[in-house]
């Protein structure tokens, strides 16, 4: 991720057809592109067959790993066969026994993104949750437990690169939540343009509907545009 700004495009959809046409038309030279494989395709009827026929892509499977230890440790072992996966998310939330056994049974095969607050999430619907600390400092402390398991980078929105940057120095930072300027935030509060965010330091980007909604190739170029 050193090199090449990292954008992981966003797969939100059950149509196989659709990732196609995705992974088709998002092709750069100065971008290290990969592609976010998330619930909803994984869990549709031909998905997981589907993602392992994917040959010298970088996939980030979103799973959001969130149970007890030998339930998630089970879920890794049940998808051994998948040779092409590069990342696996698991929420911090599901505590440091999990986050452990999930490290542990990943071994070198995967990298292990922690999770912390979603960016559908505002400090409203947090307070609802029973959380008596604002954000970013869940964000924080959730932080300070991935580099305390030495998990591989964080999941965090753009609004908290700064903090979780300074606790997780070495590890990568995915920032999801992220749409082009002019783009309506629809279901993501904390949201952030992608050039905001690389210019506060994130590892990489997961951007969805500003790209995959519409004429893909054109999005894709305003994309490009607004990186310069």
């Amino acid at each position: 991720m050193k090199n090449k700004k990292t954008i992981f495009v966003a797969c939100d959809t059950t149509s196989q057809e659709k990732i196609k046409k995705i992974i088709s038309k998002t092709k750069h030279s100065k971008l290290n592109i990969g592609y976010k494989i998330g619930l909803e395709f994984f869990y549709s009827r031909n998905g997981r067959r589907f993602l392992s026929q994917i040959k010298s892509k970088n996939i980030f499977l979103d799973l959001k790993l969130n149970d007890i230890p030998n339930t998630c440790g089970a879920a890794l072992k049940a998808i051994k066969d998948l040779k092409n996966i590069k990342y696996i998310t698991a929420h911090i939330n599901s505590g440091e026994e999990t986050l452990r056994t999930i490290k542990r049974i990943s071994g070198n095969k995967y990298k292990i993104l922690g999770v912390t607050v979603l960016t559908s999430i505002n400090k409203f619907h947090l307070k609802s949750l029973g959380f008596k600390n604002d954000i970013k400092n869940v964000v924080t402390s959730q932080a300070k437990v991935a580099k305390k398991l030495k998990l591989d980078g964080v999941v965090c929105s753009g609004l908290e690169i700064k903090k979780v940057k300074k606790i997780c120095k070495n590890m990568e930072i995915v920032v999801p939540g992220i749409r082009l300027s002019g783009d309506k935030n629809q279901d993501q509060k904390r949201v952030m343009t992608p050039k905001k965010a690389f210019s506060l330091g994130a590892s990489a980007v997961v951007i969805g509907r500003s790209l995959t909604n519409g004429n893909i190739k054109q999005n894709f170029e305003k994309l490009i545009d607004s990186l310069k």
